[in-house]
C-alpha cells in the first residue's frame, strides 16, 4: 500500500499534471524536447518525498519553526501562522521547498526553510509534524450571523471545493491538496484572498481558476465552514483543568 502511494505521488509530481501542485513543470531539454530534465528543486522535492522521515530528528529539526507555529503545531488563531499539526507530509515538503526556491512568498519562514539544508532534513521535519496531535481549539468564524456564513460556505464548498479537498475537508496527500479542515479562519480568509488575487505565486493553477469569481462575502463564508469542520486525525488530550465547551 505504501510503495503504491508512493508511486502516485511521484507520478502526480512529474507527469503533466504536476502543474495542479503548483510550478513544477519539468524543463525540456535542448530545442528539439527530447526529454525532460528536473531542475534542484524538483529533485530535493523528489528525494525527500521518497525519504523516510525520522520522527525523532524531525522534532529537533521543528525546534527553528516552533517560536512561530507553536511547539505544538498550533500557530495562531489571528491567521498570522498556520496550524501545522496534522498537515500531510507531501503539502508540507511542497510548501516548504518552494519557499527555500522564492515560488511562494513567505519572508518571515523564508530564513527559517533555509535552515532546512537538504531533502532529509525536510522528510523529517514533515513526518514529526505530520505526527502531532490535533489541538482542540483553533481559530473559527465568531460573527453574530455565523450559523448564515456556515450554511452558505457549505453550498459554496460542496459545490466547487470537495472533489479536491473532500467531503470533510481531509485533502488528498498523494495530490498535495492540503488538509483544510479544523485550519485558523482567518488564514484560510487571507490564503484565498491571496491566490483569487494573484498574491500567491505557486497557488494551483486549477484552483486560481475556480476561485477567481468569488465575492469576498462569498470567500468569508467559505473559510467560516472550513474552520468549523473537525481536522482528522489524532486529537490533543485537554489540559488537566480546562473548562469544558458548553
Amino acid at each position: 500500500m505504501k510503495m503504491i502511494l508512493v508511486m502516485a505521488i511521484i507520478a502526480t509530481l512529474f507527469s503533466a499534471t504536476a502543474a495542479l501542485a503548483g510550478p513544477l513543470a519539468a524543463k525540456k531539454e535542448g530545442s528539439e524536447g527530447k526529454g525532460y530534465k528536473r531542475n534542484a528543486h524538483e529533485i530535493e522535492i523528489f528525494e525527500a518525498l521518497q525519504k523516510k522521515g525520522d520522527v525523532r530528528a524531525g522534532k529537533e529539526g521543528y525546534e527553528i519553526c516552533s517560536a512561530c507555529h507553536l511547539p505544538s503545531g498550533a500557530g495562531h488563531p489571528d491567521g498570522t501562522f498556520p496550524q501545522l499539526a496534522g498537515q500531510h507530509t507531501t503539502v508540507l515538503i511542497k510548501q516548504m521547498a518552494d519557499i527555500r526556491e522564492g515560488l511562494r512568498d513567505n519572508p518571515t519562514m523564508y530564513p527559517f526553510a533555509k535552515e532546512l539544508v537538504n531533502a532529509q532534513e525536510l522528510a523529517n521535519v514533515s513526518a514529526y509534524i505530520e505526527n502531532l496531535c490535533i489541538p482542540v481549539d483553533h481559530g473559527i468564524y465568531e460573527g453574530s450571523d455565523a450559523a448564515k456564513q456556515i450554511a452558505m460556505g457549505k453550498d459554496l464548498y460542496e459545490k466547487q471545493c470537495k472533489e479536491c479537498h473532500g467531503a470533510n475537508g481531509e485533502g488528498r496527500k498523494e495530490k498535495f491538496y492540503p488538509v483544510i479542515a479544523g485550519q485558523h479562519y482567518k488564514y484560510l480568509l487571507r490564503q484565498m484572498t491571496e491566490i483569487r488575487d494573484g498574491k500567491r505565486r505557486n497557488a494551483n493553477p486549477d484552483m486560481v481558476k475556480i476561485i477567481k469569481p468569488y465575492t469576498n462575502d462569498q470567500l468569508v463564508a467559505i473559510s467560516a465552514y472550513q474552520s468549523s469542520l473537525s481536522m482528522p486525525g489524532s486529537m490533543c488530550k485537554p489540559k488537566a483543568g480546562a473548562a469544558k465547551k458548553k
